[in-house]
């Protein structure tokens, strides 16, 4: 990552500067055996949070998890597995590569079975979170008269501001793909997929037609802002959401889906409630128009990589847009597989 432009964590209301230590470029199969001798002295060990049967011949706890995972339990040449189990005194059946099904874990000591999968749990959501993001949570913002006023907005944007650093017509949004997203997601089995649509549907049933009053909300796109702290170097231009009726139903319908999906594991929790925000500008649509405004750091077969993003002078937008208002009638749910 660039030193003049690292990660931003924002905490309590601030904004933090995350910077880099050394890049590195690496295999994660190499890695594997480093990393699982490195977080085992620090795994919790929580006695009740399992189920944990007891059988004839000692105790079993069984994990759910999707075949793409498996490699990271086994390890190159088996060797991850076989810590666990010498460590744990227990045994591991892991299904084969494509199959899926459980992990499950039988010792003689309920205390062994239950240090098993604690570590196995780390394991996976350490890989997980290394995973290329497959789908988004998002309403879409795209009606005609959405998709108008935005083709109008950036008419006039590269009229007035084309000669500025970065600015051209590539990093804008394809209108029909306006949105508001909820959370970023990595579904890696058809499971999970179907887990994330039954989901939704009980929240629908449980809170969003009651906080909706079983009918569309009406918002407003009013208001430019950008993602990072210099208006000169740009790498995310947004518009910002709110109720048309001045209430804050929408902030609440989004942060509880986002507090259930947490919850569940299907999404990371980075942060406690949802910037409501349209990108209508990103510099990732340079090179990649399917670009979501947020990305792993990780590809699928577990390499670092960084993405190279060219920023953009956005002090001259931020004076011309402040009097345009996107406005949009009704929210649509959407979970849409990035393609």
């Amino acid at each position: 990552m660039e030193v003049l432009r690292p990660q931003l964590i924002r905490l309590g209301g601030r904004i933090y500067r995350k910077n880099p230590i050394q890049e590195q470029t690496y295999q994660h199969e190499e890695e594997d055996e480093d990393f699982y001798q490195g977080f085992m002295e620090c795994a919790e060990e929580p006695c009740d949070a399992y189920e944990v049967v007891q059988t004839q011949q000692g105790f079993r706890c069984t994990v759910k998890a999707p075949s793409l995972l498996y490699k990271h339990i086994v390890g190159k040449r088996g060797d991850t597995r076989k810590k666990l189990e010498v460590e744990t005194k227990t045994s591991i059946s892991i299904p084969k590569p494509g199959q899926e099904g459980e992990i499950v874990i039988t010792g003689q000591h309920r205390s062994g079975v239950i240090s098993a999968r604690t570590r196995i749990d780390v394991l996976l959501l350490t890989f997980r979170r290394k995973q290329p993001f497959t789908h988004f949570l998002a309403f879409f913002l795209n009606e005609v008269e959405v998709q108008e006023r935005f083709l109008k907005f950036q008419e006039e944007v590269l009229e007035k501001c084309s000669m500025d650093h970065g600015v051209d017509s590539t990093i804008f949004q394809n209108p029909r793909k306006l949105h508001l997203t909820i959370g970023m997601l990595v579904l890696l089995s058809e499971q999970e997929i179907q887990q994330t649509c039954e989901m939704l549907q009980q929240c629908k049933e449980e809170f969003i037609d009651d906080i909706s009053g079983g009918k569309p909300l009406e918002v407003e796109m009013a208001g430019i802002e950008y993602m990072n702290d210099d208006p000169g170097m740009v790498d995310v231009l947004y518009a910002k959401v709110h109720m048309k009726d001045g209430s804050n139903r929408l902030q609440e319908l989004v942060d509880r889906v986002l507090e259930r999906f947490q919850a569940s594991g299907l999404i990371v929790k980075e942060w406690n409630s949802v910037k409501l925000h349209a990108t209508v500008m990103n510099t990732l649509f340079r090179k990649d128009p399917n670009a979501e405004g947020r990305y792993n750091l990780y590809t699928a077969d577990g390499k670092y990589i960084f993405k190279e993003r060219e920023s953009f002078d956005g002090r001259n937008i931020l004076k011309e847009t402040n009097m345009y208002k996107l406005r949009n009638d009704r929210l649509h749910r959407s979970c849409e597989q990035r393609k």
